[in-house]
């Protein structure tokens, strides 16, 4: 179901240059961008992946990671092959690493359908970087939002504005992840760009976005890509661009692909990315990928007492109102929807 891509010009001689990501990658005819799924075919750049879906999977809202948004919800998360990036520790290797053309085919209306089919909240554009396919997200989520469904993308924040603009007519949040702080030395030798301020100039196009909510995360990986001084330095970005209400996620690193020889980072490490999260003035901070830690849940501002306990991806305890106000000091806290219904009847006892 390959289909012309829309995020592209024409350049003499057949020639076209990609513009859905920051690499801006140009073709001759016969030519595949790094990504490996965008080609250039008699002078067209044609998308590969368009309706190939590679990985399907249901998950928590809370598993992107995103705690500010229709908490409880249930997502309907799929990717494709392929990926503009190159970290060397990907998780998803055997998707987005091989550059491989397959899946299985599915149109925009029959993933839409299979959403709604098994009871899902929303769809998730994940697992591999969705800018890549982003013409065919676009076609499945302005439909998913015609049926009552909303859309998530988890992103390197590698964008562009000709790719911000199309995420416009139809996704409603994004998490934007740096990797190492998004130190310069880090992303060149571990992920494989030049530079990350492409990342740093999405999240600042985004954040005057208002119809799409955002949140921001940072894999910590050990040794080379946790010093604090750089932490300190995404965090005052974050503070100065985004405001202090913005979450901030420090996500644990798990040895994979070709980093086995790395150990997982230290939770000390990952405290200490929260502690100056909080010092410089961000108030919703989080720490990921450890299962049972304290700063999984959300703390009141105010009082610091905990409005949401979870463990792991799982909602624990309610303390907000139908307002989502603290019920020990009637603060707000800005997270978007209440508790889903449904999971609060089902995983636990509301607590008023």
């Amino acid at each position: 179901m390959k289909k012309e891509a829309v995020l592209y010009e024409r350049l003499p001689d057949d020639k076209v240059r990609c513009l859905a990501c920051a690499r801006f990658c140009e073709m001759g005819k016969g030519q595949i961008g790094l990504c490996g799924i965008r080609g250039n075919e008699d002078g067209k750049l044609v998308l590969y992946v368009y309706g190939k879906v590679s990985a399907v999977h249901i998950d928590p809202i809370e598993k992107k990671p995103v705690m500010h948004y229709r908490p409880g919800t249930k997502i309907f998360s799929i990717g494709t092959t392929g990926c503009n990036w190159l970290c060397k520790y990907c998780q998803n290797y055997d998707l987005s690493q091989r550059r491989k053309i397959e899946g299985d085919d599915y149109t925009p209306e029959e993933l839409v359908s299979k959403a709604i089919q098994y009871g899902c909240h929303g769809i998730a554009y994940t697992y591999n970087e969705p800018t890549i396919f982003l013409e065919y997200a676009r076609d499945c989520g302005v439909l998913a939002r015609k049926k009552g469904l909303f859309n998530i993308f988890v992103s390197n924040g590698y964008c562009t504005p000709e790719s911000v603009s199309m995420m416009k007519e139809f996704l409603d949040c994004i998490t934007v992840d740096f990797k190492g702080n998004g130190e310069q030395e880090f992303v060149r030798k571990f992920v494989g760009i030049p530079s990350s301020q492409p990342v740093f100039d999405t999240v600042s196009e985004l954040k005057n976005l208002s119809d799409i909510h955002l949140e921001i995360t940072d894999l910590i990986v050990p040794k080379v890509g946790d010093n604090l001084e750089h932490a300190k330095k995404l965090c005052k970005f974050v503070y100065d661009v985004c405001g202090p209400e913005m979450p901030i996620h420090f996500l644990r690193f798990h040895p994979d692909y070709k980093m086995m020889d790395f150990p997982p980072t230290p939770t000390k490490t990952l405290e200490n990315h929260y502690d100056i999260a909080k010092q410089v003035g961000l108030k919703y901070a989080y720490i990921g990928n450890v299962p049972g830690h304290p700063y999984e849940s959300t703390y009141c501002s105010e009082c610091k007492k905990i409005v949401v306990r979870r463990y792991g991806v799982d909602i624990l305890e309610w303390n907000l109102d139908e307002h989502n106000r603290c019920k020990f000091c009637s603060n707000m806290i800005p997270i978007f929807g209440g508790l889903d219904k449904d999971y609060r009847e089902k995983r636990f006892e509301f607590v008023i």
